[in-house]
């Protein structure tokens, strides 16, 4: 399998990257599950006062696919479907979650939430593969 190396560069989660989000992901290794907080500022709207879909996409991808690194599973996303289920605006807090819910010998299918408050924003299903 091949090494990935975190250069904390990530965009989403990288403490290397002035540019970046700077998501701080919390990781549950018993219930192999993530969670993380995030409150998005106008710099990420796509139109005036909602959130850019790709900004609330990059957030799910990250969560599905640090998870699996950090359980030890060196994978990258081969494909991802994001459904969107309402807006989310600047200044508002959002929780994101994701978990494992199967794995094969050359794949893991994750699943992923970005929710507000009992709200659910986004939500998407991802197949990473192994490297």
């Amino acid at each position: 399998m091949k090494e990935l190396r975190d250069n904390q560069r990530c965009y989403v989660c990288g403490t290397e990257n002035p540019e970046g989000l700077g998501v701080h992901f919390e990781i549950d290794h018993k219930a192999r599950s993530i969670s993380a907080r995030f409150t998005p500022r106008k710099a990420h709207e796509g139109f005036e006062g909602i959130v850019h879909g790709g900004i609330l996409s990059a957030l799910l991808d990250e969560a599905m696919a640090k998870l699996t690194v950090a359980l030890g599973i060196p994978a990258m996303t081969a494909e991802m479907t994001v459904k969107f289920k309402t807006s989310a605006a600047p200044g508002e807090e959002l929780l994101i979650t994701g978990r494992i819910i199967e794995e094969t010998r050359k794949l893991v299918r994750a699943e992923a939430m970005i929710g507000r408050g009992p709200v659910v924003v986004a939500e998407a299903k991802g197949k990473l593969i192994r490297i």
